[in-house]
């Protein structure tokens, strides 16, 4: 296969600075919620990038959980890479891609952890089987084997069989508040549409990215 010869002529839609509205919040939601009613598959993955401390980036997937005008909240362990990696350097950025509606989103800003109460109603409302999972693996550590880690969910299933499963102290949410939020519709002729808002002095300033 000549992967070079593969490509997309996008036809579906455009996008201009007027249907864009006044705060990348507005129009966010409403690509979300257009991503949600088309059934894309996983419409609220995103990508997080973060830097390591070789200086590198780190990208990975994770599922958007919460959003509103302050921000975008996702929920992970601390101690994983991407907590350490936030641990010692809050600039980050997100990436929502959803090719079926030939768009995506591009988000940078800053990252904080968000209240643990918050985080506490979240991980009470996740499946059962997702509470013993945090509490079985130590997120990024090298492991032996897969054994191990089923001997350990094993282990938590019987110690909170019955019983309400507490929140690890290592696990919880964070914030993106973002500073710079691009809106990209695929266009013909690869001739995109290119949104972009970044924030100054508190204000949203918009403008139209060449593709």
């Amino acid at each position: 296969m000549h992967i070079e010869n593969i490509r997309k002529e996008y036809r579906r839609e455009s996008l201009n600075k007027q249907s864009a509205g006044i705060d990348p919040a507005g129009i966010f939601k409403k690509w979300l919620d257009e991503a949600i009613i088309s059934e894309i598959p996983e419409p609220t993955a995103m990508v997080l990038s973060t830097t390591g401390p070789d200086g590198f980036p780190q990208l990975r997937v994770v599922l958007l959980k919460s959003f509103t005008e302050e921000g975008f909240v996702f929920f992970t362990n601390y101690k994983s890479q991407k907590g350490k990696a936030i641990e010692k350097n809050p600039k980050v950025s997100l990436l929502f891609f959803w090719p079926e509606l030939e768009r995506q989103v591009r988000i940078t800003g800053l990252v904080e952890k968000i209240p643990a109460d918050i985080s506490e109603q979240y991980f009470a409302s996740r499946p059962v089987e997702s509470r013993i999972g945090a509490w079985a693996s130590s997120q990024s550590n090298e492991i032996p084997s897969r054994t191990i880690l089923d001997e350990k969910f094993s282990y938590y299933q019987q110690l909170y069989k019955g019983k309400e499963i507490p929140m690890p102290e290592n696990w919880g949410g964070y914030l993106v508040k973002p500073l710079k939020v691009e809106f990209w519709q695929g266009r013909e002729n690869r001739l995109h549409d290119r949104i972009e808002f970044h924030l100054q002095n508190n204000d949203w300033i918009k403008c139209r990215l060449a593709p």
